[in-house]
């Protein structure tokens, strides 16, 4: 049986042309510190292409869908210190391409594999140093045209057309990805009843004791890595969109908000919950907490097949524009009415992100949020804020199989005008949604979002 990665080589083949060929690396290995590497990570391209997670390696893909792997060789010395290698031979089979040859032959064998090929396609600014390569590999082409060799004419970015592949995701994606949310979510429920047990039992809680639990659950639960730093904050903390798992205090009465997922098989999750660290909101924790999952359930029923990527965003605005009024969060009598805190933008102070982005292999995964059929179509507008004039295009229509994130939050500051009751709160609510044609389906509600199911699990 064809291989879901040989499918893909296939697909993406058809899309360079018949005199087409595309360069893919995978990602470098990158020193931490002395005779000590970052734990590794593929490239996401190649990975996508391939399902190989060595380092050190290429894929050469023509458009009559000849495939040509290179990568490390076998060395037995080596791999008692780094590990087990494929190698060439072994890779035929393993990953079904059509040759595989040692990576060290890669630069004396590119020229001859260019040659004769109408464009050169590769992924644009995304590896240092990779178009100089490719200008490398040209010059011995070039040299040869007096000996009736073709040197490629053109360039092209892959990025292109393996960010269209990508971002609707195939039946084999969306499992991995329910998955990997499946694990995240009990990465979460676990952090947050260790939360409210150790505040019961009068121990001295931190971010880092919240951090510990997560890392536990996605390596119990057979996750590689996690999908990206993760975010663990308490109190005031949670008011700092990009805080990181730190030393801090988790103190009876604050709010927790941590947003963190873990990556399994090269997919990525990406879930936020806010709770009480003692496993009971306040009422004005509550009241704002509300508020934001009142902001998520609006977006999330603007989220289907057909509509744009901007609807929820903008379902998600409405909602909170007229409760940061209702609040008095927000002095009706200086900013107007709900209408007109959306156009002001007056909600920024407190909601200064967007509701969503693509997930997939990368956590802001790969994919155009403008709709490709109208890229062609502009309009102008003054943002009230910066003064800047900025150029909207059309947002991207949503197709069945896209997974995005649904995200809204609060983050309340101490400032002139706004109720002490709230300051320091900082509030978001994060799922992982994968497009359907009636709706959405969200895969990471492992994890409850209703203020009473939260409080019931943690006690």
């Amino acid at each position: 049986m064809t291989s879901v990665y040989a499918q893909r080589r296939a697909r993406l083949a058809t899309q360079l042309g018949p005199q087409g060929i595309a360069l893919i690396p995978t990602a470098p290995e990158r020193q931490r510190n002395r005779d000590s590497d970052f734990l590794y990570r593929h490239d996401s391209y190649f990975y996508y292409l391939t399902g190989f997670t060595e380092p050190n390696a290429w894929l050469v893909l023509t458009g009559d869908g000849h495939s040509t792997l290179f990568c490390q060789p076998k060395d037995l010395e080596r791999e008692i210190w780094d590990g087990y290698r494929l190698g060439p031979e072994a890779a035929l089979e393993a990953l079904g391409v059509d040759a595989a040859l040692p990576v060290g032959e890669l630069d004396q064998r590119l020229p001859r594999l260019l040659e004769n090929h109408a464009c050169v396609w590769y992924p644009f600014a995304t590896h240092a140093g990779l178009a100089a390569r490719v200008d490398a590999w040209l010059q011995p082409v070039r040299a040869r045209v007096r000996f009736g060799a073709l040197c490629p004419p053109q360039q092209s970015d892959l990025c292109v057309p393996l960010d269209e592949m990508r971002l609707v995701k195939d039946a084999h994606e969306q499992d991995l990805m329910r998955r990997a949310a499946q694990i995240s979510a009990g990465a979460h429920i676990r952090a947050m009843q260790r939360s409210a047990a150790m505040l019961r039992s009068g121990e001295d809680v931190r971010e880092y004791h919240l951090d510990a639990e997560l890392l536990h659950e996605f390596r119990q639960r057979g996750a590689q890595h996690t999908a990206y730093g993760s975010i663990v904050a308490a109190g005031a903390n949670a008011c700092v969109l990009h805080y990181r798992a730190d030393a801090a205090p988790v103190r009876s009465g604050d709010l927790v908000l941590i947003d963190a997922g873990c990556e399994l098989d090269g997919y990525a999750s990406d879930i936020t919950r806010t709770f009480p660290a003692n496993g009971r909101f306040t009422g004005p924790q509550r009241a704002l907490y509300e508020l934001v999952l009142a902001s998520q359930q609006a977006a999330v029923a603007a989220t289907r097949a057909g509509a744009r990527f901007t609807d929820p965003h903008e379902a998600t605005v409405a909602v909170l524009a007229q409760g940061l009024l209702d609040l008095g969060l927000l002095d009706k009598s200086r900013v107007g009415t709900a209408q007109d805190v959306i156009a002001s933008r007056a909600y920024f102070p407190f909601y200064m992100h967007r509701t969503g982005h693509w997930l997939g292999m990368d956590v802001h995964d790969c994919g155009s949020y403008v709709e490709p059929s109208e890229v062609g179509q502009t309009s102008e507008r003054r943002d009230p804020l910066s003064g800047e004039t900025i150029t909207d295009r059309p947002s991207r229509i949503l197709r069945a199989g896209m997974a995005l994130t649904i995200e809204p939050g609060l983050y309340v500051r101490p400032a002139p005008g706004v109720p002490e009751a709230f300051h320091h709160l900082g509030i978001r609510i994060e799922d992982d949604a994968i497009v359907t044609d009636a709706g959405c389906e969200l895969i990471s509600r492992g994890v409850p979002v209703e203020p009473d199911e939260i409080e019931a699990l943690m006690r």
